[in-house]
């Protein structure tokens, strides 16, 4: 044993960190998913396990981002990678460069999980499904910019009905997509309407055919959650027409390919064009038809009314016997006002009006002379008033003597309250000033003890902090010194100790700490 080479903590980690990597460079595992994290780096964590054993494995951020599937707790799946160590734990772990799912079987297994937890939530029910549309303004599309599936689903709007068409573009495989995929339909959701922006009338979720983990995206729990939170109309055009996945049962439409979702969404022009050209034929026949019938009906009440001549006669009668007689009238008329006039007019004598200005002239002078001697009687009665209510002198003086004696007193009473708080103060602080000098451990070396501090001016409390040939300062109750720990023996206890005068030590004097410790401490 004793021929064996030390070693340090990092070397025999490494030591065996670079055993397991050359004995297992390359394996292969099937396992249960257990804990699954992704770290803010773009790292994932994992456990790989069965019902004996787990193995931690990690996924850099490079691979990550290249899985069609995304790892999640209880699925059954293949790892490809390498072994190896983490020193800072010392447990071994499992660098994971792919993942894949345990045949077709564990997805279907997890797929049916999910659809009956999301039926059972009443999101596939038929009853909260919309209708879409007849003729959408404003198309948006959530897929792939640069696939087939986009110029597809243009192509076939452009021929049946062209239409403005927002491209959201998003990942449509592997791990990344499902979340791209909620981003699209809540932010299509997100438009105001009225903003620069047109918002959407119709959304189409479309991807191309591919495997049952091509399409895994679209199996995801919050995909299908935000399709069914969508507040726009949605139509699923995901893979081939025997492709399933679960945003097509949330859906409020579901197209078999992405071609036959621009079919559903917008009606053939052409068919339009030829429907409204035949509604506005018949249009024009029956309203033709309408008038022709209110002509005819028309005619035939006109041959009960008669001839428009005999239907004046009478009247036209009438306002010439009338205007006949309207010249004498009026001169009858004004014959009776100007034998009135001239009546009145011999009534209207200069005396008369005279008379009637006098006796006017008198009423008012009466009206003068009341209103004069009736404010007299209101100010004398408002003077009486003011008299009685008036306050005597010695009632003021009196209350200026009382107010003045009051004041008087409370001023006492203040300056020997203050005079009885600052006593109080005083003596209070001088009793706390004589605890603090009697609890300070300037009095216990006044009594002959000393306090011993290291060169830091630290307390040395122990005889084992007294390292010999260290230099160390001694304070008495009147200065302090400078020592030296020696290492000589220790005399005999029967011998005394010879006193000798202090010698002068050669370190310079170290200053005194502002901060010292208290014995009491």
């Amino acid at each position: 044993m004793s021929n064996l080479t030390e070693q340090s903590v990092s070397e025999l980690s490494s030591a065996i960190k670079r055993t397991i990597e050359d004995g297992f460079s390359y394996v292969r595992v099937r396992g249960e998913l257990g804990r699954v994290t992704k770290a803010a780096s773009g790292h994932m964590y994992m456990d790989l396990k069965d019902d004996r054993a787990v193995i931690s494995g990690v996924i850099w951020k490079g691979n990550a981002s290249k899985l069609k599937i995304r790892p999640e707790q209880g699925m059954e799946v293949i790892a490809n990678g390498r072994l190896t160590t983490f020193p800072g734990q010392s447990r071994y772990q499992i660098v994971i460069d792919t993942l894949e799912p345990a045949g077709a079987g564990a997805l279907m297994a997890l797929f049916e999980e999910r659809k009956k937890k999301l039926a059972a939530e009443g999101l596939f029910a038929e009853d909260r499904k919309r209708a879409l549309p007849y003729l959408p303004k404003t198309i948006g599309v959530v897929t792939s910019p640069s696939g087939a599936v986009i110029r597809d689903i243009l192509h076939r709007l452009r021929d049946r009905f062209p239409s403005h068409v927002l491209v959201w573009p998003t990942l449509v495989q592997g791990d990344q997509a499902a979340g791209q995929i909620v981003k699209a339909i809540k932010g299509f959701n997100e438009i105001a309407a009225g903003s620069p922006v047109p918002r959407p009338d119709v959304l189409i979720v479309a991807r191309g055919g591919g495997s049952l983990e091509d399409l895994w995206c679209f199996n995801d729990e919050a995909v299908a959650r935000a399709a069914a939170e969508s507040d726009i109309p949605l139509i699923s055009a995901v893979g081939h027409e025997t492709d399933t996945t679960l945003i097509d049962f949330v859906s409020d439409r579901r197209a078999p390919t992405p071609t036959a979702a621009a079919e559903i969404a917008v009606p053939v022009r052409s068919e339009l064009l030829t429907e409204v050209m035949n509604k506005g034929r018949r249009l024009l026949e029956a309203s033709t038809r309408f008038l022709e019938q209110r002509q005819v009906a028309l005619h035939s009440s006109g041959r009960g009314l008669g001839r428009p001549e005999t239907l004046l006669d009478i009247p036209s009668q009438r306002l010439d016997n009338a205007a006949s007689r309207l010249g004498a009238s009026l001169q009858a008329r004004l014959d009776r006002a100007s034998t009135g006039l001239a009546k009145q007019g011999g009534r209207l004598q200069p005396g008369t009006l005279k008379q009637g200005l006098s006796h006017r002239s008198q009423q008012i002078d009466a009206l003068g002379q009341r209103s004069h001697l009736a404010l007299n009687q209101r100010f004398a009665s408002a003077k009486n008033q003011l008299e009685k209510h008036r306050l005597p002198l010695s009632l003021l003086n009196r209350a200026e003597g009382e107010a003045t004696r009051s004041l008087s007193t409370a001023s006492e009473r203040l300056g020997h309250a203050g005079r009885n708080h600052i006593s109080k103060v005083e003596d209070r602080l001088s009793r706390a000033g004589q605890l603090l000098e009697t609890l300070s451990y300037k009095s216990a070396l006044k009594r002959g003890y000393t306090v011993v501090r290291n060169a830091s001016g630290l307390v040395i409390r122990q005889s084992s902090d007294a390292i010999e040939g260290s230099a160390a300062i001694i304070e008495f109750a009147d200065g302090s010194r400078d020592i030296i720990f020696g290492g000589g023996e220790t005399p005999s206890k029967t011998q005394p100790l010879k006193t000798q005068a202090p010698k002068k030590t050669s370190a310079a004097k170290t200053p005194k700490p502002e901060n010292q410790s208290s014995l009491f401490d």
